[in-house]
């Protein structure tokens, strides 16, 4: 299942993934606050256990200006997860966001919908990146797409994102292959990893573009809704089927 929600805005800083964290995280709440502190909460503490969602957003024409983007002609965001009462929740609670405010940036909604999903029906298929992917091996070094173990990473964390969602994990291995990806580095604006290094923002090391994956039907559907990588929660990994 698919959403589509558009926003008037004028600016937005080039690291705006956990604004719509906070967007997301909002909407839950407004819509029902007991299933947000499930999902978000545990025992008194942050949960960060993986969930079943992954999001991505799409500037309609815009200029740097520094770590400022001047939009142009609104912004789109999109989310995806084949968990049926959190996209209920969430819509539910957009509708009720008329004009959200991040810091200095605010964000006015003009429209929401649902999308209409392709049906995946191959064991091959070819993918379009809507938010970048990134995979990080176990010292939590992201790694760069010509690495020898991108595809070992690859199917480890595909497989605890599958584990995590419906109780057991791949069926099949992954194959994976580049047909036209570029590397790019998303900065994050993450207020503990701040706290602990000092440094403003976090440098993740990605890729966006198009790309084969090759696998167990069930497998591709699913990580199709679910997004594919680490960070998808945080507006990495969402995919596009193209055929």
């Amino acid at each position: 299942m698919r959403l589509k929600c558009d926003f008037k805005v004028d600016r937005l800083p080039i690291s705006h993934n956990m604004m719509f964290v906070s967007l997301i995280k909002e909407a839950l709440k407004k819509s029902n606050p007991d299933y947000y502190d499930k999902l978000y909460n545990f025992n008194g503490k942050s949960n960060k256990q993986s969930k079943n969602f992954c999001f991505a957003t799409r500037m309609k024409g815009y200029d740097i200006d520094g770590d400022i983007a001047n939009i142009k002609d609104g912004i789109s965001f999109f989310i995806s997860s084949p968990d049926a009462e959190f996209i209920l929740y969430l819509y539910n609670g957009l509708l009720k966001i008329n004009e959200f405010k991040y810091k200095d940036f605010n964000i006015k909604r003009e429209r929401i919908s649902m999308l209409k999903e392709k049906s995946l029906i191959s064991r091959e298929a070819i993918f379009k990146t809507l938010s970048p992917i990134c995979i990080k091996n176990n010292k939590n070094y992201f790694l760069k797409i010509d690495d020898e173990t991108y595809e070992d990473e690859l199917n480890y964390i595909a497989g605890k994102v599958l584990e995590n969602y419906r109780g057991r994990g791949l069926e099949e291995r992954l194959s994976f292959q580049s047909v036209k990806m570029k590397n790019v580095v998303v900065k994050q604006d993450i207020r503990e990893f701040e706290e602990k290094s000092g440094r403003n923002y976090l440098y993740v090391n990605s890729y966006e573009g198009i790309f084969k994956l090759s696998g167990n039907v069930e497998d591709l559907k699913d990580l199709l809704s679910l997004g594919l990588g680490f960070k998808r929660n945080q507006g990495f990994g969402m995919l596009e089927l193209v055929y």
